[in-house]
């Protein structure tokens, strides 16, 4: 198992914990984290084009001149497709772009992106992070002792306190560990993990 320091939010080395070879040394595979992440954008994606049909166009239904003897083409409604003002036919609708990966192979780019953060050295293990209030100010002046700008911090479980702080920081952001996904960890340049977090990911990742 490889083997990294922990720090506590001073920046001072306070340990040592051993991180699973299944979860930080895994042999990373770019198409894989490459269809992962399209995946989750394509889930977050909202299909809103939208046209009116003849039936969702607002007009009588009175048909607009007698069928015969008027000399004109045959109409039956206001509504019609070829009518300027009607309805659009064949339109685009609302559409769901979303799609699931099998499962096996989303935890195994979620264990990819986890080895290529150790592999770069961008790892860094809390011993933990705790909020007495919801403070922007505390929360930076922890990020300034650890010289970081740019990161997820994972927590083991929500913490209000610690979500709200980060929320006006820009470029970082704050989730469980339930929540860790592939295209948070490669977004962030540094990855944080608060000590607890990690049993909760071997929970969520080896089971």
């Amino acid at each position: 198992m490889a083997v990294t320091k922990v720090y506590n939010t001073l920046n001072e080395s306070v340990g040592e914990v051993s991180l699973n070879d299944d979860l930080f040394a895994v042999e990373v595979k770019k198409y894989i984290l490459h269809d992962v992440v399209k995946m989750q954008l394509a889930n977050r994606r909202s299909g809103n084009a939208s046209t009116k049909t003849r039936v969702e166009v607002a007009g009588s239904g009175a048909k607009p001149w007698k069928q015969k003897g008027t000399g004109r083409a045959r109409a039956g409604a206001r509504q019609s497709p070829i009518w300027r003002g009607g309805g659009v036919a064949f339109g685009p609708k609302p559409r769901d772009y979303s799609y699931k990966l099998p499962k096996k192979v989303r935890k195994l780019g979620l264990k990819m992106a986890l080895s290529a953060r150790f592999s770069e050295d961008q790892i860094l293990v809390l011993d933990n992070l705790e909020m007495s209030g919801i403070k922007t100010k505390d929360f930076q002046a922890v990020l300034n002792n650890l010289n970081v700008k740019n990161a997820l911090v994972v927590l083991a479980d929500h913490d209000q306190n610690v979500e709200l702080s980060s929320r006006n920081i820009p470029q970082v952001k704050v989730m469980p560990a339930s929540g860790l996904n592939v295209y948070d960890i490669l977004l962030h340049e540094k990855l944080i993990l608060v000590q607890s977090s990690l049993e909760k990911i071997e929970e969520r990742l080896l089971t």
